[in-house]
């Protein structure tokens, strides 16, 4: 008797079972990146400077080397403040002297002012001389006809009236002189001023000589030293701003309408992956410069041809302001990854923005 062959077990289950496990992976995936978008296409970022002296000269004092930390008021280095301070003891000279002029021309005004004072006095004489010379002579020139007084009586009264006249113009004309001679010191006073503002421009150039750092920060790129001719138009370094730092998160175009500023965000760096930071969105970038044409050349759009069907989304920056960034982690440029949490769209920002 014959026996029918056995069928095998079949060997689907794992395969489904595989299946399975990779749809609801693939789901998962979907969701995360549906309701937290993450970028590792991302930079660590800080505001940085150049540090270029206000004034030129020889640098006599470095006081950094290259990736230094300073704190806010450290002296960065000095340039060779004796052309300044020769320049502010030359005002301060002028200064001086302009005092001792000024004095000097006080006494001569207070003695001219004396001077018109005297002539203005003396004109009062004169008119009191006319005026007594005039009355005479109404007294005297009635008694010629009845023979009191003599012929020649009444001609020396008129020419002393006469006379008391000329003194009294004469008076008036000199008093009018000594008036105008009378100078002043408003000048002086004017130019007195012009060289106080010399004195503290130049009080200011001296002080330009030493440079400090306006912020908490790092020097980079510092690739000069003592004997160096620095100038206000060549930066000497680059100071990297540690008080603040940002991540600069480039996300797709299709996952931006659901990302607001004061979303929260969760970043970390490459350098360390262990180590997770909190951050805000600052901002959402509204302009990238476009790599596959749409520029405008001599008033014309410039579109490249291509034959690749596949439509890229663009990508824009959105900027997000770490809160607990690691000043020693943290480097400008650094690679990062962000993971941010969307706000519904009734959500307010933590900042109160909804732009």
């Amino acid at each position: 008797m014959t026996e029918s062959p056995q069928k095998k077990p079949t060997a689907k289950w794992p395969a489904l079972v595989f299946v399975g496990l990779a749809l609801a992976m693939g789901s998962y995936v979907a969701w995360r990146l549906d309701s937290a978008p993450r970028t590792d296409d991302a930079y660590a970022q800080a505001d940085v400077i150049d540090v270029v002296p206000d004034v030129s000269g020889r640098i006599v004092e470095m006081l950094v080397r290259d990736n230094q930390r300073v704190a806010k008021g450290d002296v960065l280095f000095r340039i060779d403040p004796r052309p300044f301070q020769d320049e502010l003891s030359r005002a301060r000279a002028s200064l001086v002297a302009l005092d001792k002029q000024i004095e000097l021309t006080s006494r001569s005004v207070k003695a001219q002012q004396y001077g018109a004072d005297s002539a203005h006095a003396a004109v009062g004489r004169a008119q009191a001389a006319a005026a007594q010379a005039t009355e005479r002579l109404r007294r005297t020139a009635p008694l010629l006809d009845p023979g009191y007084v003599s012929a020649e009586d009444v001609d020396r009264a008129r020419t002393t009236q006469r006379a008391a006249e000329a003194d009294l113009v004469s008076a008036r004309l000199q008093a009018q002189q000594a008036a105008v001679a009378v100078s002043g010191v408003d000048a002086l006073v004017a130019q007195r001023d012009v060289i106080s503002a010399e004195i503290a421009l130049a009080q200011l150039r001296l002080d330009m000589t030493t440079v400090r750092a306006p912020f908490n920060g790092r020097v980079v790129s510092l690739k000069t030293t003592v004997g160096q001719f620095a100038s206000p138009m060549k930066p000497l370094f680059t100071l990297i701003d540690t008080g603040q730092w940002y991540v600069v998160a480039n996300f797709r175009e299709t996952e931006l309408q659901d990302i607001r500023v004061g979303a929260l965000a969760t970043v970390y760096l490459m350098g360390d992956t262990s180590k997770r930071f909190n951050g805000t969105v600052d901002s959402i970038g509204y302009g990238v410069l476009p790599g596959d044409g749409g520029l405008v050349l001599e008033g014309l759009p410039r579109v490249q041809r291509t034959i690749n069907w596949v439509r890229v989304a663009q990508r824009f920056p959105v900027k997000i302001r770490i809160d607990d960034a690691d000043p020693e982690l943290f480097r400008v440029g650094a690679s990062a990854v962000a993971t941010l949490r969307r706000l519904p769209s009734g959500d307010v920002p933590r900042n109160g923005s909804g732009k």
